[in-house]
Formats: C-alpha cells, sequence, structure tokens
C-alpha cells in the first residue's frame, strides 16, 4: 500500500510526460490510498482542463469517477492535530501534510512530484520517477 498525491492520480488519467511512470507505480502496487481531501484537489485539477477547453464536462466527469471507483475504501480522514503539527515544522501547505499525515498513519510512504514535500519530508516520501 502507498499514499498517492492528487497529481500522481492525475498524471494516471491525464496523458502526458508523468503517465507511463504513474501507469507502471499502478502494475507495482495498486493499493493506493489518500486522504479524502483528494477528490477536492483532483476536481480542481480537472476544472483546469474544462477551463482550457483541453476536456469536456463529460470527460471530466468520467475522470473523476474512475479515479473514485480506483481509490474506493481506501480514502482515510486525518487527524487536524498530526497535519499542524507537520505544517509546524515545515513550509508546505496544510493541505500537502494531509498526505503526509497519512502516510505516517498508514505506515508507509507518499509517492508525488511535489519537491517542497520531497525536500520537507524525505522519510516519508518517495518520487514517482525514482
Amino acid at each position: 500500500m502507498i499514499v498517492v498525491d492528487s497529481n500522481v492520480l492525475a498524471y494516471l488519467y491525464l496523458p502526458g510526460e508523468y503517465t507511463p511512470a504513474a501507469e507502471a507505480l499502478l502494475e507495482r502496487d495498486a493499493e493506493w490510498a489518500a486522504p479524502v481531501l483528494w477528490r477536492s484537489e483532483l476536481r480542481n485539477i480537472l476544472a483546469g482542463y474544462m477551463r482550457r477547453k483541453s476536456l469536456t464536462f463529460d470527460q471530466a466527469c468520467s475522470l473523476q469517477n474512475e479515479a473514485e471507483r480506483l481509490l474506493t475504501g481506501m480514502e482515510f480522514e486525518v487527524d487536524s492535530s498530526a497535519v499542524l503539527e507537520l505544517v509546524k515544522g515545515s513550509d508546505c501547505s496544510a493541505y500537502d501534510c494531509e498526505f503526509i499525515a497519512l502516510a505516517i498513519k498508514l505506515r508507509t510512504k507518499l509517492v508525488t512530484m511535489d519537491k517542497k514535500l520531497l525536500r520537507a519530508f524525505p522519510r516519508h516520501t518517495v518520487a514517482l520517477t525514482a
């Protein structure tokens, strides 16, 4: 089991430079987890694609639904004090620290391409392209 950043989910469903790495990750470890926050973050990414006319509304809804199916049963609430403790010791956002808090809670790693998270929490993160 691994915790995945919302961007890793986006790489899986939106073709781009890191799509092959996200697909290979899913083949290696299909048990992906994320804090409930991932839903809003992916919706925001999809909204950007819709505004740029790169996705239709129906395509965006379909991708969100597919991602939700992938993470069924693997979405978790995180403890606010744990998140704020991580924020206190870093310059990362509370949003990003939710993913770190979940990785710590589940005793696994967060897979991300976020350089700030990789620098701030090297014991709890691994780069998607590592």
